[in-house]
């Protein structure tokens, strides 16, 4: 009861305040018609806040996300499964579900006619220009009499997830070399030749075809070996995406980084349909949660945008390289680079040393500042250092500079073709 007086409405208080002020004027005046009307004035409030103040309510709520993972500008649908089981009927529901301001409007619902057994199913629509990952809720509930003379809160603690990626834009098929690379037993052996110290082997399993079996291993064990399956490479791909705050400008969803973040969506969508195993490192390392697995591409491609949808700009100055090993060694390298500085030459040129390609898309950040001038980006120092890269302005297309791209690389393949070592003919 004490709850339930304490969420009267103004309403309600009016209410209170008329019934006690008609009781006193009738006492004063002599009005005995007038004291039944303050009598019953002041009594509804108080009768509807016992009457709301014992009710016994089991609400429950469903919530889900369709699709859990959305491309930013694209909506999402939430739906909300309400049931209540508790067995006094009571009158209106005002339901407020919590969302972040990004994805519009907190949307409201007014439900009637609540009582046991009671069900229903709302639907509404969130969508977001950002990228990121937000979460829906909670549910903010108020239970209110048919007169609205009193109002109870009520809250749901769980909430939902929604990941917004970042844009992605289609992208042609270009030549990209120098993405078949392994190690261990993904690489490919030769089981015809050599001895037997050469030739991986295992033991003889029922089953297994006996054109596998290698004689010289089985005569020297003593026992039926066969030749392990033949692996071939894995063609993977390293995505490099350069978020430092100061090699970007602008601010907001209007800034270069949010352009380079789209330009390493689309470039890691693109790689993942082409058959690339993709690793995403940004200028704070690599992400373990994003390193090369031997996945189906749209099971590799979720990953890599969850992870872009929550880049965020590093304030720290340098690259870390420690990513840079045995194991990153050879493939094709991609980078998503803003602008460059003196000190981010030795770290592109160790970068460029520790791969068979390296292609990068150099953005033009001087063009995404206030001033609006462009120099043309990073892409001469890129190509002292022996990488083939293509610049990116604020109002070029990304299919557009990515088949500039591709033009480039089938360039230097047939220059480097045209030279060739001592003692190798090239016939054209």
């Amino acid at each position: 009861m004490r709850e339930a007086l304490s969420g009267l409405t103004v309403r309600g208080r009016s209410f209170i305040a008329a019934g006690v002020t008609a009781i006193v004027c009738a006492v004063l005046l002599g009005q005995p018609a007038l004291t039944r009307v303050g009598v019953l004035v002041l009594a509804l409030p108080l009768v509807t806040a016992a009457f709301i103040g014992r009710s016994r309510y089991r609400l429950a709520l469903v919530r889900t996300v369709t699709p859990q993972l959305v491309a930013a500008g694209q909506p999402a649908r939430v739906s909300l499964g309400l049931t209540n089981e508790g067995r006094t009927p009571s009158g209106v529901l005002l339901l407020e579900d919590q969302v972040p301001y990004v994805l519009g409007t907190r949307p409201r619902f007014v439900l009637e006619g609540i009582g046991h057994g009671w069900r229903r199913h709302v639907t509404y629509q969130v969508r977001s220009d950002v990228r990121g990952h937000f979460d829906i809720g909670p549910m903010s509930v108020r239970v209110s009499d048919p007169f609205g003379l009193v109002e109870l809160g009520r809250s749901f603690r769980a909430t939902v997830p929604l990941t917004v990626t970042p844009r992605t834009v289609p992208l042609p098929s270009i030549p990209l070399g120098g993405g078949w690379t392994g190690s261990g037993d993904n690489r490919p052996r030769a089981f015809a030749s050599g001895s037997a110290e050469d030739v991986t082997v295992r033991e003889y399993r029922r089953g297994d075809d006996l054109r596998r079996v290698h004689w010289r291993s089985s005569a020297r064990l003593g026992e039926l070996m066969v030749r392990r399956e033949e692996q071939p490479w894995q063609s993977r791909a390293t995505l490099f995406l350069d978020n430092r705050q100061r090699a970007h400008r602008g601010q907001g969803i209007a800034s270069s980084l949010e352009a380079a973040v789209s330009v390493a969506a689309s470039v890691a969508v693109h790689l993942s349909q082409r058959g690339f195993a993709v690793r995403l490192v940004t200028a704070s390392g690599e992400d373990p949660a994003n390193a090369w697995h031997q996945r189906e591409s749209d099971l590799n491609t979720a990953p890599l945008l969850e992870a872009l949808a929550v880049v965020q700009a590093l304030g720290t100055a340098r690259i870390d390289t420690s990513w840079l090993g045995e194991q990153s060694h050879g493939g094709l390298t991609v980078a998503v680079l803003g602008s460059i500085e003196a000190m981010d030459v030795p770290v592109l040129r160790r970068m460029q040393h520790h791969t068979s390609s390296a292609m990068a898309i150099a953005l033009d950040v001087d063009a995404w500042s206030t001033s609006g001038g462009g120099n043309g980006g990073a892409t001469p120092v890129l190509a002292q250092q022996g990488w083939r890269s293509v610049p990116l302005g604020p109002r070029d297309r990304l299919d557009a500079v990515w088949q500039d791209l591709g033009r480039s690389s089938s360039q230097a393949s047939r220059a480097n073709a045209g030279t060739a070592p001592p003692g190798i003919a090239v016939t054209r």
